[in-house]
This record gives structure tokens, C-alpha cells and sequence, in this order.
């Protein structure tokens, strides 16, 4: 079974989206499940984990909606204010939500770049464990050293990485995402997801070759059953098609066995969200 681990659903609105810049613009459209539902019968994908894109508790109840309509949402993943004085009981409200699996703070848009350290922050986060939640790292990759302690803090929690921290590929830096990513895979409760790879290289020049040194760093140090394929749809459309980032993830792995294949094209994702 393959399983995308990550890709968003929107209803395109001018304030809300507003992170959308001019260089976006193919961004500025619905993109709901009917489209994407088309795309995963064409390339064999047969299901999905939506993951937030707004930080409000109605796209919780948005998202959670499209599950009720679309089988192949097998999982979400939500938001809610882990700095919230109340989040304790903000989360058991989630709990019979059974196909909410976990939530992300965007913080690679935070200016402080040791935001996942901040008292209240992981106050909130400590409660994760609690009710069974999954937490996606969503960061850059001068986030990775306070990302490295946040993660230490938790040695029981389920944690993901999103997008591999998103490196520089653009600008062929490597090294010191490299050591970061290797001394956080070093903890055997994070997960990384093989996702939003080809939008971090040039849009309209990048090849398999230049992105490849970054793929092998991710699975060597993480291993096919803490690694996930995601396609960061729609997103991904900024450098390529649905497609183009299948292919880039099925050749990257082609040489590995049957197991380690599946592992990270759906089992890995299913048993870290918990899916049905």
C-alpha cells in the first residue's frame, strides 16, 4: 500500500492565504480532494495524511470533514496553541476524534529561532504523550539545534520531521544540516519524511543528481522504517508535478529490498500516524 505522508487541502482566500507571495501564485486556487483523488488513482497512491496549513482550530474541523467524505484521507494532522494555558483540555477535546493522529506549529515562520525551546511551548507538547498524538517538525534548517534539544526533551513522544528540515539544496548547503539531521536521527522516536525536497532546490533546473546526496543522508541516518514518503501537494506544483516527485522517491529507492520499499512508501507512515 502507498501511503503520501504529506500534502495539504485549501480553500484559497486572499487574507487567510496571505503567505502566498507573487512567486506562489499557482497557489492561489482550490486545491480540494476530488483533484487529488484523481491524481492517486493515476499514479497508484491509495491514501493520504492532510496536514494543516492554517493555524486555527477550524481547519481542524475542516479537515476532519473531508475524512467523513474521502475514504483515501486515511489520517490528519492539526494545529492547536501548545502555548495555551488550557491545552490540556483544548487536546481531550480531540481525543474521539480518531482520524486526527497528531499537530504542527509552523514554526519555520517563527522569528525566534529557538521557538520549540520556549517554557510555554513545550509545556504544551508534554501533554502530547498523553493522549497518544504525533508532533511534525515543521523548521529550517538553522532551527535544527534547538529542534535537536527539543526532541531529547521527549525521548517517548512521536515526533516527524517534515521535509527534512528543509535544506538549502538551491544553495548547495549541506554540511552543517547534516550533522544536525544525523545527531536527531540518533533518537529512535523521530521520524523523517522524504517530503517538499524538490521546492528547496531551483525550481526550474533541479535534477535527481543534485538532490540525491540530501535523500542518502536522511536514509542513512534514519533508517526505511523511520523515513516516509510524502509529496507535499499542492506545494510541490512550484517546482514540478505530482508525478516528478512520485518518481523522484521510487527511483531513490529502487535499489533497496521489497521490505525496506514498502516501509517507506506506506507502512512507516501507517504505523507512525496509526492508520486504519
Amino acid at each position: 500500500m502507498i501511503i503520501d505522508a504529506h500534502q495539504h487541502f485549501w480553500q484559497y482566500d486572499t487574507e487567510r492565504h496571505s503567505w502566498m507571495d507573487h512567486s506562489m501564485s499557482a497557489l492561489r486556487n482550490d486545491f480540494l480532494p476530488p483533484l487529488l483523488k484523481d491524481i492517486y488513482k493515476e499514479q497508484g497512491v491509495d491514501g493520504c495524511v492532510a496536514v494543516q496549513v492554517d493555524q486555527t482550530l477550524e481547519e481542524n474541523d475542516f479537515l476532519l470533514g473531508l475524512t467523513e467524505k474521502y475514504a483515501f484521507i486515511k489520517g490528519v494532522v492539526g494545529w492547536v496553541d501548545f502555548r495555551d494555558e488550557n491545552i490540556d483540555a483544548v487536546l481531550e477535546t480531540y481525543v474521539e476524534k480518531t482520524l486526527l493522529k497528531g499537530f504542527r506549529h509552523i514554526v519555520q515562520g517563527e522569528p525566534d529561532p529557538n521557538f520549540l525551546l520556549r517554557p510555554n511551548f513545550l509545556r504544551g507538547i508534554s501533554y502530547l504523550e498523553k493522549y497518544d498524538f504525533t508532533y511534525d517538525i515543521l523548521i529550517f534548517p538553522h532551527q535544527l539545534g534547538a529542534a535537536l534539544e527539543f526532541v531529547q526533551r521527549f525521548p517517548h513522544q512521536k515526533f516527524v520531521i517534515n521535509h527534512m528540515a528543509k535544506p538549502y539544496i538551491k544553495d548547495h548547503f549541506y554540511d552543517g544540516w547534516a550533522v544536525l539531521m544525523a545527531a536527531i536521527a540518533k533518537n529512535e522516536n523521530v521520524y523523517c519524511k522524504l517530503s517538499g525536497i524538490i521546492t528547496e532546490a531551483d525550481h526550474d533546473t533541479w535534477t535527481a543528481e543534485q538532490i540525491r546526496p540530501y535523500m542518502d543522508l536522511a536514509l542513512e541516518a534514519f533508517g526505511p522504517d523511520r523515513i516516509m514518503y510524502g509529496s507535499d501537494w499542492p506545494v510541490c506544483l512550484l517546482a514540478g508535478s505530482y508525478g516528478e516527485v512520485k518518481k523522484l522517491a521510487t527511483d531513490f529507492i529502487t535499489e533497496l529490498s521489497t521490505s525496506e520499499k514498502a516501509a517507506i512508501m506506506g507502512e512507516t507512515a501507517t504505523r507512525f500516524y496509526n492508520l486504519k
